[in-house]
Order: structure tokens, then C-alpha cells, then sequence
């Protein structure tokens, strides 16, 4: 098996070490093969520099590694972007500032083989401003909600990446894309373990109401009513938000 990983990033010196140290830390058991891009908007920043100084010890552990870095249309544009490029059977992405727990791509390994699942994702660790944190649950249940999905902890077969691209509609395109799997009745598995830890304080959790308005129009129209769900939904569209300002 190979697995790609793709990390899309805009003006992220500060935050990239990290995420790609997290790559270079997995271990590669015998028969897994890896390639990592990094996927820049040419922000301007020493983000690519950065990446850079990585190629070295990534190529040492046998990692195939590529940088791009130009203009693009946003998150889901240079997500699609690397998904055409990946070379790997199972994709996974993961964000500047985000990590990899160690084992991670073991465990990926061994579920797609002995599951023979489409898409997989796991537990995750929230890790708030304060520093403190908690971990998300992954679940598959008969009502839907991103409360039981994790973005940075799901992998995809590449080819049904390839064959559905992000729609690039809206600031949640990802969960969209999730939703549109469950519809498609993808063989789907979740893992009871934490692959990875996402730091709050993106675009999708600002404490701003007008961002929180359009966001959950976003969720409500290229989320669910795309994907054929119930106007219902609009209810967990606002209860999410509304979490997110109280409890933060």
C-alpha cells in the first residue's frame, strides 16, 4: 500500500514544522509506502523555505516529497489540486498546524486491509487557546452530524477522491464530501483511537456572528441540502454554532 498525505497551506511559517515533523515521525512498517506534498497558496511568507528544510530527513526515511507552491482558489481548490497529483492508494489530509499522533499510518494501513472500508476516521484531540483539550469521538450513527466526524483523521481511497473533488461551495466542502459518501453507501469504518490533534482558532470556529451566520447557511446548503437531507437539519446547522460561541 502507498498513502499520500497532502498539507495545504497559506502563510503558515509559523505552524508547518510542526505538521510536517508530525509526517516525518510515523513509521513506515514494511510494505507501506509513503508520499507527502505540500500543497502552498504562495502567500509571500517563509512557509515554503520551511517545508524546504524538511526535504532531507523526509527523503532519508524513503518519503517522497513535493512542494507546490502557487496562487489557487482557496482550501478546496489546492485540496483537489493535490488529490490529482497524490500517486498514493489512500489519501489523507492534513492542515498546517495540524499533527499526526505517532502510529498513526500503521493503523491506517492495517484498518483499509482488514477492513477493505472506502473511508476511514478516528478519534481526534481539540486542542484549545488555553492549551488545554479534549477528544472528539468518532461515530458512525443514523442522524448525521460533524459532532461524530474528524476531518484530519480521515482517509480516503484515492480514486473515489479523484472521481468526487471538493465541490468548493463552501467553508465546509469536507464535511459535504463525508455526506455525500454516507449517501453513496460507501464502506465506511471508524477507528476508537486518537490519529491526530487539530488547534482551534481557524475560519470555521471564529467567534464572529456574521462568520457564524454564513457558516451555517454553508452547512445547511452544501452540506446537507445538497446531499439530499431533510430542511431539519437547519437545526443542528444553528446548534453547532451556537456551541461554538457559548463554550467555545
Amino acid at each position: 500500500m502507498k498513502i499520500s498525505i497532502i498539507t495545504v497551506v497559506y502563510n503558515g511559517e509559523n505552524t508547518i514544522e510542526g505538521t510536517i515533523g508530525s509526517v516525518w515521525g510515523q513509521e513506515l512498517p514494511e510494505g507501506l509506502e509513503m508520499e507527502y506534498l505540500v500543497i502552498d497558496g504562495a502567500g509571500g511568507d517563509g512557509t515554503v523555505a520551511k517545508a524546504e528544510s524538511w526535504r532531507e530527513r523526509l527523503e532519508r526515511k524513503n518519503i517522497s516529497f513535493r512542494i507546490i507552491s502557487e496562487p489557487d482558489g482557496g482550501i478546496y481548490d489546492a485540496m483537489n489540486k493535490g488529490i490529482r497529483m497524490a500517486a498514493g492508494d489512500v489519501i489523507g489530509l492534513l492542515n498546517s498546524g495540524d499533527t499526526y499522533e505517532p502510529g498513526t499510518l500503521r493503523t491506517v494501513a492495517e484498518t483499509f486491509e482488514r477492513e477493505g472500508c472506502e473511508l476511514m476516521f478516528a478519534d481526534i484531540r481539540i486542542r484549545r487557546h488555553d492549551g488545554s483539550s479534549f477528544v472528539k469521538k468518532a461515530r458512525l450513527r443514523r442522524f448525521q452530524t460533524s459532532r461524530d466526524w474528524n476531518h484530519p483523521t480521515t482517509f480516503v481511497r484515492a480514486d473515489i477522491y479523484k472521481e468526487n473533488p471538493f465541490r468548493c461551495l463552501g467553508i465546509h466542502d469536507d464535511y459535504g464530501f463525508y455526506l455525500q459518501m454516507v449517501r453513496q453507501g460507501r464502506r465506511i469504518v471508524t477507528v476508537d483511537k486518537v490519529l491526530a490533534e487539530f488547534h482551534m482558532g481557524g475560519a470555521s470556529s471564529r467567534k464572529d456572528l456574521k462568520a457564524a451566520k454564513k457558516r451555517i447557511m454553508d452547512r445547511y446548503r452544501y452540506c446537507y441540502r445538497i446531499n439530499g437531507y431533510s430542511r431539519w437539519y437547519m437545526i443542528e446547522c444553528v446548534a453547532i454554532e451556537a456551541a461554538k460561541m457559548i463554550l467555545g
